[in-house]
């Protein structure tokens, strides 16, 4: 069978343009291509078509969810043909994690469909965030599996812990977040954050920044519920810390600062 070469994103997808706008009809036009590419029976003019209808209010999160509605009208019915149909459309994954600007939007609506209509079907979904986050975190969509089956899932996220590619890592830290800016929280973690822990422990010493960022940003997250818990993990971690960590050590820890926080000042001056 001849390979199919997939068109890449849009290239309009860059910084300066109104947020909203990444999912815009240019990229409504190119999503349509590339599902068509690997699936000739899709309807991409009529999908289009109703993809941008009422489209101008909505936010970037509310068009992600709306396209992935549309694409479920002009997709199999059965969700795991469409995912596998999904999957087989997806561009390359990401070479770095550093400087890829916002080209990963394209994605989102990608993720909407999979927390929206696979939180039935964990197995399907949980492989199909594997290979969304390589392109577009899939930090939101895995929140619902979480919820619905915290156990399963972070079981799956303990594996990918030890992934070779750092957007997996990173899914795992980033994920669980109790308080992730622009999702609903995990009050499960917002109550008791230890399920996290060991992912943070791993990850504290990642090779990649990108990674790292994500686990001071948890910490960050659970001072905000867990002050004690959150600076013991920041002084356990003291000791030996190379300078990658004290870094995430001071990151963690700028917002308890800024409250005044005197043992999060103490411990900042510890991690330079």
């Amino acid at each position: 069978m001849k390979k199919i070469k997939i068109p890449d994103a849009p290239n309009s997808i860059q910084k300066g343009v109104p947020l909203k706008n990444l999912l815009g009809e240019e990229a409504v036009v190119q999503l349509g291509k590339n599902i068509r590419c690997v699936y000739p029976e899709f309807e991409s003019s009529a999908f289009v078509k109703a993809s941008l209808e009422d489209i101008e209010p909505l936010g970037i999160m509310d068009r992600g969810r709306h396209i992935a509605i549309k694409m479920r009208d002009y997709l199999p019915k059965n969700y795991s043909d469409a995912i596998a149909i999904l999957l087989k459309s997806l561009t390359p994954p990401l070479e770095k994690t550093e400087d890829n600007g916002l080209a990963g939007l394209f994605y989102m609506p990608h993720n909407s469909f999979v927390s929206e209509f696979g939180l039935d079907d964990f197995e399907t979904s949980i492989k199909a965030q594997y290979e969304l986050t390589k392109r577009f975190t899939c930090e939101y969509p895995i929140r619902p599996f979480i919820k619905k089956y915290e156990k399963r899932t972070m079981e799956t996220l303990y594996s990918w812990m030890y992934d070779e590619d750092p957007h997996v890592r990173r899914l795992c830290s980033e994920g669980t977040r109790p308080r992730l800016p622009w999702s609903t929280k995990i009050d499960a973690f917002v109550k008791d954050p230890t399920p996290s822990i060991q992912i943070l422990e791993h990850l504290k010493n990642d090779p990649d920044l990108y990674v790292r960022r994500s686990v001071a940003n948890h910490v960050g997250d659970i001072a905000k519920d867990h002050l004690d818990l959150a600076l013991d993990l920041c002084e356990n971690w003291l000791d030996g810390a190379s300078a990658e960590l004290k870094w995430v050590i001071r990151h963690a820890v700028r917002n308890p600062i800024k409250k005044g926080n005197e043992r999060a000042v103490e411990l900042r001056f510890k991690a330079k």
